[in-house]
């Protein structure tokens, strides 16, 4: 059994998307980062950075922070999506430790810059044009084939919930790829994506 520590955000629905596709047994403490809940000490026990996801797999007294490695971990706890081969995994990995260090973090910033009240011209359009460029990538390794790496894997459940969000950023040069935005949609309809939003608390 798997405990796992979410809430309503893309990071969340990366670990939510993963336990489900990978039919593993588990179970969901909802962590309210609004209510400052991540920065509570039980919590920080599990994730010393305060920040979700976290999971306890309890079969083997694992906890991890940080999505990513949680992601690489189910894939090898139940043997899938996270490639067969050597090639394989390397390219899953490299896509991975993409969307980690780029997508999530610009997309993250560009959504607070365009959020704010007092206006910072300057930072909304620094981040949402790396955004645009980070999705024109994307969208050439979409080129010819249905998912990132291949066949569907972590690095799909890593970035299709962030890539998602081009939904409510209104942003023309993004719903241009058509690449990304019919894999997105083919994310979507997959049932265990489905299944884990409905699992979000908002």
């Amino acid at each position: 059994m798997i405990t796992a520590y979410l809430w309503g955000t893309p990071n969340g629905y990366k670990v939510a998307i993963a336990l489900e596709e990978m039919a593993l047994e588990y179970d969901i403490t909802w962590v309210n980062i609004g209510a400052g809940e991540q920065h509570q000490p039980d919590y920080l026990g599990i994730a010393p950075n305060g920040r979700i996801p976290a999971i306890v797999d309890h079969d083997t007294g694992i906890s991890l922070m940080e999505s990513g490695a949680i992601l690489q971990y189910l894939a090898e706890k139940s043997g899938r999506f996270g490639g067969e081969t050597l090639r394989e995994r390397a390219e899953i990995t490299q896509w991975l430790h993409w969307q980690m260090g780029g997508l999530g973090p610009m997309m993250g910033q560009a959504n607070h810059f365009r959020g704010l009240t007092e206006k910072v011209p300057y930072a909304e359009t620094r981040y949402m044009d790396e955004v645009v460029r980070l999705f024109r990538v994307l969208d050439k390794q979409l080129e010819g084939r249905d998912y990132i790496a291949g066949d569907y894997s972590i690095a799909d459940m890593a970035a299709a919930p962030w890539a998602g969000m081009s939904a409510y950023m209104n942003d023309d040069r993004l719903n241009a790829c058509a690449n990304v935005q019919a894999w997105i949609a083919r994310n979507v309809a997959r049932p265990a994506t489905a299944r884990a939003i409905s699992l979000s608390p908002r």
